[in-house]
């Protein structure tokens, strides 16, 4: 067990290095510089901005400079934001996107094992048709074209929340539903196939078979088996709120990192990007490990494989 999860942390670390690798050079292929679109700045002053951020040696050197600095967790200076720190600007920012991704993740998981389960026990009934509708339009429609019609429906016409901005609690609703579509179609298509399939099971004969109430064989034996694949699929769900909040931020005006990793991006502030890129890197891998642990917990069979196999 000690060496698989060995073996995991160093394939966390080669990943971060070639993501880092790999962002380092593409930033670095883009042409022009952080400071060609400034306005009335004279030569003398770029050339000066150059040499301090380093832009003005050699690439390599420049390359194992960022690599040295990532060793000692220093994710440099912004080049657009003024004496700030990329490391002070994520700290600032990410506690409107974490608290967004996790409403989001809870969101998606409870309605849509809900959802699920509810497809599953009325299979071929309405309520089967209905749930299924929806997932098929929460799989469809991406969740910029979902932001856009929740602000213009609840926000513009029927005026029950503000379009933008996070003046209170009410404010993530909104967002929340955006971000939570995809995952909540999925989840629920997911979880109604395996409930079918485990439903169909002999032990669960035999529970209906006992005069076991419906609900007890539902939630007491069934769902354990048939909610694995959703622990399954919470790592690329993780993945998926994290890039869908980068654009579901800009569109409601959140001051969350997404809002400055766009920014980023048109300013060609190199050490925000890549800091940025890196910092969703971490939460996505540590994402992974976390749902191996989950997964292991939900089904001891896990831990067992993998201490025979070390065995």
């Amino acid at each position: 067990m000690v060496r698989y999860w060995i073996g995991k942390l160093f394939s966390v670390l080669v990943s971060l290095f070639i993501l880092a690798t790999a962002t380092f050079f593409l930033m670095k292929a883009i042409p022009g510089d952080p400071f060609t679109a400034e306005k009335a700045v004279p030569p003398e002053i770029k050339a000066k901005l150059m040499s301090f951020y380093g832009l003005d040696k050699p690439l390599w050197d420049q390359y194992v400079t960022y690599l040295k600095n990532l060793v000692h967790f220093d994710l440099g200076m912004s080049m657009k934001s003024q004496y700030q720190t990329v490391s002070s600007i994520i700290a600032d920012s990410f506690g409107y996107s974490l608290r967004l991704g996790i409403l989001s993740i809870i969101v998606s998981v409870v309605v849509g094992v809900g959802l699920g389960i509810l497809a599953a026990m009325y299979h071929r009934k309405l309520l089967d048709s209905a749930a299924m509708i929806l997932a098929v339009l929460g799989v469809s429609v991406p969740n910029f074209v979902v932001a856009s019609l929740l602000q213009y429906v609840f926000g513009v016409k029927l005026n029950w929340f503000h379009v933008a901005g996070l003046n209170g609690p009410l404010d993530y609703v909104l967002p929340i539903i955006a971000l939570a579509s995809l995952p909540i179609a999925y989840i629920a298509r997911l979880t109604r196939s395996t409930m079918l399939e485990v439903l169909s099971a002999e032990y669960i004969k035999t529970a209906k078979a006992k005069g076991i109430r419906k609900r007890v064989i539902i939630f007491k034996h069934a769902l354990r088996n048939g909610i694995l694949p959703v622990v399954t699929y919470l790592g690329p769900m993780t993945a998926n709120v994290v890039t869908g909040s980068v654009v579901v931020e800009q569109i409601f005006g959140i001051p969350g990192l997404g809002q400055y990793f766009v920014g980023s991006v048109s300013n060609r502030d190199y050490t925000l990007i890549m800091g940025i890129t890196l910092f969703y890197a971490v939460i996505l891998m540590v994402a992974r490990l976390l749902t191996d642990i989950v997964y292991g917990l939900v089904d001891p069979r896990i831990g067992l494989r993998s201490r025979k196999g070390a065995a």
